[in-house]
């Protein structure tokens, strides 16, 4: 494990005063902070977050002050600051652990201070959507199977129609909701064999979101990584990451999801695999940190870094390999790559999607201003803290239409939605698409029959 999944946690879930204090608060990551490039506060950046943090801990600010509060929720969690930090501050983690302590101090009722309180309808909310949906894939699927129905039968368009979503203040999320898939990614043990004599044996998360709204990057992940050696396994009893669980304060309700992930891919033989593949940045960046999250669970720490440990992007799986370029096709297209923070800044990759680009034949890439620079997604900030989220989203369209591309290309989900969202709004022709579907589409149809994920 590579020291910059490193997280700041303490066991009492608090931010470790250590991290807190390797701040020196040179500046240097101002210039990288979205929120401080938006708003030029020195609250708003890192620095002043960690002053905040510092407080809090020596109790010279209360940790229900508004300026505490809202400075925690307004960070993206994007991590460019660790990316630049010569100090090497593990900023995750120690925020992470403050959004613990707010969220904590919220369900409580902040009794006796003047701090904000979880409302009922948060509280009930949050209890379904973190207790409940993300936790039991089958009612997730369940649930996303109603949107589909409402997105696929006319009920989404004659809502839009007759103002109802507007009515009931919801026209922005609503507008947000990626479309899901025709068919949904079920992991059941399911094998994918490699078309040809076998080189490496990988399994994939199959994920919440990923699996039902971009099924169709999973089955382009599934061939090509057929097409390189690989056989591909999805084991039974896997769920989400708990990405959304640790980054929005809720710990516990992460390393319950780990473990059961951790079990999963143990099950389906992890000592056999010689990577566990993830095509989504977020959740890469939540499965390698998996031994961090439950270090302090005697019972799970060894298995969780024994895990975190076989975790590879797809893109920094291929570009491990020798890639099979004997098979791919030209791709006459303009692209430029939106970099996902959880892939350039959490686990330092922004080679090897280039890398791989740069494999297709006739495939133009045209490198936009601020690539890494948040898009504002980060998970469900654009939810949280839609006017921030919608200033950088538009901010990130601008830079990419600024290259005369033709399609945007990145490799996480909220990235996606976040983008396609903001070009419908302007009615721009330009595509979102994930590198692995342009490395699919360049293969071009297999040579032999393989099943579907």
């Amino acid at each position: 494990m590579t020291d910059n999944v490193l997280l700041g946690f303490s066991g009492a879930d608090s931010p470790d005063p250590g991290v807190i204090n390797s701040c020196v608060h040179c500046g240097l990551c101002l210039p990288s902070c979205p929120t401080y490039r938006e708003t030029l506060l020195e609250m708003a950046s890192p620095r002043g977050r960690i002053y905040l943090m510092r407080g809090v801990s020596d109790g010279a600010i209360s940790l229900a002050s508004d300026v505490f509060v809202d400075q925690m929720g307004l960070c993206l969690n994007c991590r460019a600051c660790e990316a630049v930090c010569p100090s090497g501050v593990k900023y995750g983690g120690i925020l992470e652990a403050s959004r613990v302590q707010v969220q904590r101090l919220r369900a409580e009722g902040a009794a006796g201070t003047a701090g904000p309180r979880m409302g009922a309808r948060e509280r009930l909310v949050r209890g379904f959507v973190f207790g409940r949906l993300f936790r039991d894939m089958g009612l997730f699927r369940a649930f996303s199977g109603l949107l589909r129905f409402y997105q696929r039968s006319g009920l989404q368009a004659l809502a839009r129609k007759l103002g109802v979503l507007k009515l009931l203040g919801m026209a922005e999320m609503e507008h947000m909701l990626p479309r899901m898939s025709a068919r949904f990614v079920v992991p059941r043990g399911q094998a994918h064999p490699a078309p040809a004599a076998r080189q490496y044996r990988v399994a994939m998360l199959s994920g919440c979101v990923m699996a039902t709204a971009f099924a169709d990057v999973h089955g382009a992940t599934v061939r090509v990584l057929q097409r390189n050696g690989c056989e591909v396994v999805f084991p039974a009893g896997q769920g989400c990451c708990g990405a959304l669980h640790t980054h929005g304060g809720d710990l516990d309700g992460g390393r319950a999801l780990a473990r059961a992930n951790i079990a999963a891919f143990e099950a389906a033989g992890l000592d056999t695999l010689d990577a566990i593949v993830i095509n989504a940045a977020g959740c890469g960046s939540t499965l390698k940190e998996y031994g961090h999250l439950l270090a302090d669970d005697p019972a799970w720490a060894a298995r969780a870094m024994a895990f975190a440990d076989k975790v590879r992007d797809v893109h920094e799986f291929l570009a491990s390999i020798p890639l099979n370029t004997r098979d791919l096709r030209p791709l006459p297209r303009t692209v430029t790559f939106q970099e996902p923070c959880h892939l350039a800044h959490a686990q330092r990759i922004t080679a090897q999607p280039r890398k791989l680009l740069a494999a297709i034949p006739q495939l133009k890439v045209l490198e936009m201003a601020e690539s890494a620079l948040c898009c504002g997604s980060a998970g469900v900030y654009n939810i949280t803290q839609p006017e921030m989220a919608g200033r950088l989203g538009a901010r990130k369209v601008d830079n990419a239409l600024a290259t005369g591309a033709e399609i945007v290309v990145t490799a996480n989900p909220g990235c996606a939605i976040q983008l396609e969202t903001e070009l419908g709004r302007r009615h721009a022709p330009q595509k979102v698409r994930y590198i692995v579907e342009l490395l699919d589409e360049s293969y071009g149809p297999p040579n032999v029959e393989t099943d579907k994920p």
